[in-house]
């Protein structure tokens, strides 16, 4: 593991689940639903923990919600998980309050998304996270996601923001491994797989960890996955990256990840309820089969 792979490793963690809001019937926040879910996290080989992400349903969160999920989340994962706090916004100033209501909830860094519908240049995005990087003391990932904000976070931006003392990392959605490759070997910044499908090819070409999506029923077998590619053993890391075929299949290429990782976590009773706020819809029959033969294809703990 290079220095600054290990580095990041101490800030972030290196097998980072990208944790689901747990929601009632009336898709309030269910804070027993949220217990018992960081109770199965902490369990796992998961060191990481990220509320309020794409996944936990950001962009239908309040601020106030979003601070009480960090709040919650921090006292019971202390001393088991790190929690990183989604953030980014397409608005600056709320991203920067969102940064500094995070820190004060107890977060020990930040996850913030390339500003999304808005559509800036990309001197832009480097004025937006400049921004939110310096608005608190708390280390920074960037998340790289341009099929959901509609850009991407171009190469030179990416060096030009590893110069910054607080922008440690990059969660990338892009699938770009060349890329991703030459921003590493031109900067500090340390790489975390964000696309459970491409988890083993972006670990052997030199990521620091992952934010899975799957993770929030397997983390498990990602740890396994991690441990597999560091030692040198890529015979176990494709076995287990083959293992996860279906399941990833079922969560991530059906209805939706956070629609799809709830369903599971409900039919393993680890939360009550599947609800997720519109404009998502809880996964049609035809998905749930899907998943269920997936679940039932390996042997996940409830």
């Amino acid at each position: 593991m290079t220095d600054p792979q290990r580095s990041a490793e101490q800030v972030f963690g290196s097998n980072l689940v990208a944790m689901v809001t747990p929601m009632n019937p009336d898709a309030t926040v269910s804070e027993p639903g949220l217990t018992g879910l960081v109770e199965h996290l902490v369990g796992t080989d998961c060191d990481g923990i990220v509320v309020g992400g794409t996944t936990g349903e950001a962009p239908t969160l309040t601020a106030h919600e979003a601070a009480r999920l960090v709040r919650a989340v921090a006292a019971q994962a202390r001393g088991h998980a790190r929690v990183i706090a989604g953030v980014g916004t397409y608005d600056t100033a709320d991203s920067v309050r969102r940064a500094q209501e995070a820190e004060a909830a107890g977060a020990d860094a930040l996850l913030l998304v390339c500003p999304y519908y808005s559509r800036p240049t990309q001197a832009g995005v480097v004025a937006h996270c400049v921004a939110v990087a310096d608005a608190t003391e708390l280390p920074v990932m960037l998340y790289d996601v341009p099929a959901r904000a509609g850009i991407a976070m171009e190469a030179a931006t990416l060096v030009e923001l590893a110069g910054h003392p607080r922008i440690r990392a990059v969660k990338d959605a892009k699938g770009d491994l060349f890329e991703a490759m030459s921003v590493m070997a031109d900067t500090s910044l340390a790489y975390y797989c964000g696309i459970d499908e491409l988890n083993l090819p972006y670990l052997a070409c030199g990521a620091t960890g992952v934010v899975s999506v799957v993770g929030n029923i397997a983390a498990d077998r990602t740890a396994h996955l991690i441990r597999a590619v560091r030692d040198g053993d890529l015979d176990t890391a494709r076995a287990m990256q083959t293992e996860l075929l279906p399941l990833t299949e079922a969560i991530m290429r059906t209805s939706q990840g956070a629609i799809m990782a709830k369903a599971a976590l409900t039919e393993l009773g680890i939360i009550s309820h599947a609800t997720v706020r519109p404009p998502l819809l809880e996964s049609p029959p035809a998905d749930l089969k899907r998943l269920t033969r997936a679940l039932a294809a390996i042997a996940v703990p409830a």
